[in-house]
């Protein structure tokens, strides 16, 4: 049950997650092992939660919901600001501004057939002279369908999409990755291989490819994405960052930390983060303490670092110590990136043997996060504890 999370990232929505590989301990698994949460920043889907308005939509009309709204998106407080848009909606303010924010609030809460009915309200209020707005609005309406297991509906959105613009990549990953859930393994390479040469230097992309194809068994034709995209040569230390990722991900973490070495030389923070984790994997917690320190001098906000600090204490079985952590990444404003930390409360709780504290924690969780599988198993086992 390791988890790999997501992180969001400028093409990538993070609403996804990546099964991560066991942790054997000893022929057997310790379940806080198998529980805790540590973020990558690997992309699993192909576009960023928005946190603001479409330019040029909403002419002279008030926004002053929707804007709110959207901010609350921004913060994943995903039930307020559906709440917003809601009000927005009927207080007649902009109407795709605000159907467009409701169905990214509900797709944050794992409703997915209503966000495709807020995404097609939003589209039905568009008109000829906003085909960039059309295209936005058709993406999101597509990544819901996917996230939904509609799969039909997602290759009519992606052929859609490609006949306006046949040059975006994202259609052509979704409609591959559709075909490849229905077992159309053929179509799906070759969308796969046509997004790819749109954007071959998209590391993310090709992470996306390979987790479809993990996610449906196929993990050696996925890995054939992962070496090309290792055949690229970075241009810069976010490039080598990229490549370090990937590398974490085939868990090559000597690889991993040579590519990280360019990007950390510059202070590059979400390096630093992942080379935390390349020692916590080597169980090298004093270098993955003082890292995540170091990051914590260069960010204060960061959450990753109080995550970090607090995986490094459980390892070493201090859980007050990694509760005083998660608390003080937990009291820092606003609600991104948190997930991870509110996770790992759980697990800190359920590792003391204090099995209703963790339980309570967990109810809030999958309240918090209901799109998460992980979170609902883990209620699951808690509930068989009392």
């Amino acid at each position: 049950m390791g988890r790999i999370r997501t992180q969001e990232a400028p093409d990538g929505c993070g609403c996804r997650t990546i099964s991560g590989k066991r942790v054997m301990e000893s022929g057997k698994m310790s379940r806080w092992k198998q529980s805790v949460r540590r973020r990558v920043a690997v992309t699993a889907g192909m576009f960023l939660l928005a946190g603001g308005l479409l330019a040029g939509c909403s002419g002279g009309i008030s926004t002053q919901k929707t804007e709110k709204g959207y901010r609350a998106v921004k913060d994943a407080d995903f039930q307020s600001a559906q709440q917003d848009f809601e009000t927005a909606v009927t207080e007649g303010e902009d109407a795709v501004q605000a159907y467009r924010g409701l169905g990214i609030a509900l797709m944050g809460q794992a409703k997915y057939k209503d966000a495709v009915d807020a995404f097609n309200k939003a589209l039905a209020a568009t008109d000829e002279k906003m085909p960039d707005t059309v295209k936005d609005l058709l993406l999101y309406r597509e990544s819901a369908e996917y996230r939904g297991a509609d799969y039909a509906a997602v290759i009519k959105t992606a052929e859609s999409l490609i006949g306006m613009d046949e040059k975006m990549k994202e259609p052509y990953f979704y409609r591959g990755a559709a075909y490849l859930y229905q077992g159309e393994q053929d179509k799906a390479k070759t969308n796969f291989d046509y997004a790819v040469s749109l954007d071959p230097s998209n590391y993310s992309l090709y992470l996306n490819i390979y987790r479809v194809y993990n996610d449906n068994h196929l993990s050696a034709v996925g890995d054939e994405y992962l070496q090309t995209a290792l055949g690229t040569e970075p241009s810069d230390a976010e490039g080598y960052y990229q490549v370090g990722q990937i590398y974490y991900y085939l868990e090559q973490y000597d690889e991993a930390a040579k590519a990280l070495a360019e990007p950390i030389k510059e202070k590059n923070v979400p390096a630093m983060s992942l080379m935390g984790q390349i020692y916590l994997a080597r169980k090298d917690y004093d270098n993955a303490k003082a890292i995540y320190t170091q990051v914590q001098s260069i960010d204060p906000s960061s959450t990753d670092s109080y995550n970090g600090l607090a995986l490094c204490a459980l390892a070493q079985d201090d859980v007050q110590t990694a509760l005083q952590y998660i608390a003080q990444g937990l009291a820092l404003p606003g609600n991104e990136g948190k997930q991870d930390l509110y996770f790992n409360e759980v697990v800190a709780y359920e590792k003391s043997l204090d099995f209703l504290t963790a339980k309570d924690k967990c109810q809030k969780y999958v309240e918090l996060y209901p799109t998460d599988e992980k979170g609902q198993r883990e209620l699951t086992f808690l509930n068989s504890r009392n």
